[in-house]
């Protein structure tokens, strides 16, 4: 969360004349207000994945005014991402994700900053993510999540992560350094070694990334801009075939080793 420190310099931050008009349905919401919108756009956002998650998630994230997004993906643009990668189009097919990526954030906000690395992020997440004001993962690899939720707890860095396989997806917001609040570890444990299924081999229902990384983005302009309630330690459970949404409360782990270590 924003500290006190640069609270005070915010206040002392204005907005032009176009930012107010640009950002005006978020300054008359009276949880946001300028203070909340100049926060956005004095953030640091890291986005791992710019994939069926990350995709409407960048949109959202640019649209909203985050000063600075830190896009990670190691991919390239291939046909059949088209399905449910809004961001990209025909002509981006070849191309590496984070490149499209940030010309499309380059049209649609020019106050929104974009470094692009195109990597696969691991044991250097630490590095990678050292100054973001939040992390937002939307990767579809088990070893790669835990990694970029170590990093992130370690830094103490809200972690908002965001799943989708077939007809399912999952939403969770972790702070585990926060007493009684469980890290991503206490969630799903530490074996990177289990068999993990893609949306490659299984199938995903477009629509359901855009619902799902349009929530992650939400959940990562509430993290800069806190409104409503603190959604930490609780996971949401989507299921499109029910058109059912679940929150479930996530206990903190006595035996995490991620908690443990730290």
């Amino acid at each position: 969360m924003v500290s006190r420190e640069r609270d005070v310099q915010l206040e002392k931050m204005s907005l032009s004349d176009a930012q107010l008009e640009r950002y005006a349905r978020h300054i008359i919401l009276k949880e946001v207000g300028g203070a909340g919108q100049i926060r956005l756009l004095r953030g640091h956002v890291a986005v791992i994945g710019a994939g069926g998650i990350g995709s409407p998630a960048i949109q959202y994230l640019a649209a909203a005014g985050i000063g600075r997004l830190t896009l990670i993906d190691d991919d390239v643009v291939d046909l059949s991402n088209l399905q449910r990668q809004t961001l990209f189009g025909a002509a981006d097919i070849g191309r590496a994700k984070v490149d499209a990526a940030a010309d499309a954030v380059a049209r649609l906000n020019p106050d929104v900053t974009v470094h692009a690395i195109r990597r696969r992020i691991g044991a250097d997440a630490r590095d990678l993510l050292v100054g973001a004001d939040a992390v937002l993962d939307g990767t579809d690899n088990f070893a790669t999540r835990l990694a970029v939720a170590d990093a992130a707890f370690a830094l103490r860095i809200p972690l908002v992560s965001a799943a989708v396989a077939g007809f399912e997806g999952q939403l969770g917001v972790f702070r585990g350094w926060e007493p009684g609040k469980p890290c991503y570890r206490c969630f799903v444990g530490g074996d990177p070694e289990r068999p993990e299924m893609t949306c490659a081999d299984q199938g995903v229902l477009g629509a359901l990334t855009g619902v799902l990384g349009s929530l992650a983005a939400l959940e990562i302009i509430r993290a800069l801009a806190p409104f409503g309630d603190d959604p930490a330690g609780k996971l949401l459970l989507v299921d499109a075939l029910g058109f059912r949404f679940r929150m479930l409360g996530l206990p903190k782990d006595p035996g995490c080793p991620g908690c443990r270590k730290r």
